[in-house]
């Protein structure tokens, strides 16, 4: 292994899902000025690939690539959180076991299983240790019921508190009016709560890799990928090739949430090409516009439906968007628990709600599949045989604008890019490009 006294910091950006060709029409159409991407498109990039097949084009199966170096066929991860317990070697312990210094801010499906992280908050959805320290163990409580309440706006005054101290601990000066802006304004313009959560990921980011100088550092970033699933056809370039539009009760048709949050990157990117680090930016893959209308909702209350709906169970845990895990003391009760969901059906178009309900033995894997918009006269049956108005029991989350693409991108700056995988390679060489860097031999 190279000395460590030879080799510069390496940041690894996580942005998850942006499509770098929308952003390259934002600067050549003159819409944005993106000086900081202008920088990375000008610089040495790579198109990355990952699996052919949609229902394996999901983030939390190429980021498990990207951190293991295996293809899904290999790491066999298929779902949010299934990381824990799993096993798998990563990046993180890998350097850690080569004495390099190692920290990470919400890498999606990752579990710490480092002896010693200069600091490591796991992303909201996994069930992961921190580093241990007061304040990560503090923002990680306090960001995931933020992400898994976002349908509800709701955050406790606990939440509330360590949310505002945590600003002024982490945050730049600099900072503040774009944090006041995007606060004061999320209110009719929902995405900005993504943007908001992003900036201050990012700013606890710099301040901890600046305080520690460890040798490697991670930052997942996820509201790009949000935004676009949820808001792609009010992009300026995509309406003209699209002619799918959101609804103005949605959104007004002159706002573009994806200029907002390529011109929030753009300002995060610039940071760190300040730094003497050398970076990586990667999406793991990409999206483009949906061909058709599809609505997204969330339970409100997890548990209190389960229990309408007469099923018993040990746990709940939230996933992302539509998703939840359930878990159980046995694997009958997770049975029985399998066939009350799948019959349950709206009564006037005998439509399913959970049409994807994976069991896994003692626990099941769930998602709100109802595809269209739910009013009060969309019914269903309790299990006692009441008949409940399904609108009281979730929460709009968007009309899906965006869907997965295989094809991803990679940017390297001055010494990573030596260690650049072949255009059109296979994401998970990005774990090999990082273990070169570091004059790690396999």
């Amino acid at each position: 292994m190279k000395s460590k006294k030879t080799i510069n910091p390496l940041i690894f950006i996580e942005l998850n899902e942006i499509n770098f060709d929308v952003a390259k029409k934002y600067i050549q159409q003159r819409i944005l000025n993106l000086p900081n991407f202008k920088r990375l498109l000008e610089g040495h990039f790579i198109r990355t690939s990952s699996e052919r097949q949609y229902h394996l084009l999901e983030p939390w199966i190429q980021w498990v690539s990207v951190h293991t170096g295996l293809k899904f066929k290999e790491h066999r991860i298929f779902r949010l959180g299934d990381i824990a317990g799993s096993g798998l070697s990563q990046i993180f312990e890998k350097l850690e076991q080569h004495n390099l210094s190692v920290g990470a801010i919400s890498p999606m499906n990752a579990e710490n299983k480092m002896l010693s992280a200069k600091y490591f908050i796991p992303d909201p959805w996994t069930k992961s240790i921190t580093d241990g320290s007061f304040w990560s163990r503090a923002l990680a409580n306090t960001i995931s019921q933020a992400v898994n309440d976002n349908a509800q706006s709701k955050l406790s005054m606990k939440g509330i508190i360590i949310l505002l101290v945590a600003l002024i601990k982490f945050s730049k000066i600099k900072h503040y009016p774009i944090y006041f802006k995007l606060a004061f304004t999320s209110r009719n313009a929902p995405w900005r709560k993504a943007l908001f959560l992003d900036l201050f990921l990012h700013d606890i980011h710099l301040t901890l890799f600046n305080n520690n100088k460890n040798d490697f550092s991670v930052l997942f970033l996820n509201a790009g990928a949000h935004i676009q699933h949820h808001y792609f056809f009010n992009s300026k370039p995509i309406k003209k090739l699209s002619r799918s539009r959101n609804p103005l009760w949605y959104i007004k048709d002159e706002l573009d949430p994806v200029a907002e949050v390529l011109t929030l990157y753009d300002l995060i990117l610039g940071e760190y090409l300040k730094t003497h680090s050398e970076l990586i930016v990667a999406t793991g893959l990409s999206q483009s516009p949906y061909d058709q209308i599809k609505y997204y909702y969330r339970l409100k209350n997890h548990q209190d439906f389960l229990t309408l709906m007469g099923i018993s169970f040990k746990d709940v845990l939230p996933r992302m968007t539509r998703d939840f895990l359930i878990t159980f003391h046995t694997k009958n009760a997770a049975l029985k628990a399998q066939n009350i969901l799948r019959s349950i059906k709206t009564i006037n178009q005998g439509i399913s709600l959970f049409k994807e309900v994976d069991n896994r033995g003692s626990n099941l894997f769930v998602t709100l599949t109802y595809p269209h918009e739910i009013n009060k006269d969309c019914k269903i049956k309790a299990r006692d045989g009441e008949v409940i108005s399904l609108v009281d029991h979730v929460a709009f989350v968007a009309i899906k604008n965006g869907m997965h693409q295989e094809e991803g991108f990679a940017f390297f700056t001055n010494k990573a890019s030596k260690f650049s995988p072949k255009n059109k390679a296979h994401v998970k060489e990005l774990y090999y490009s990082i273990l070169n860097f570091f004059g790690i031999a396999l």
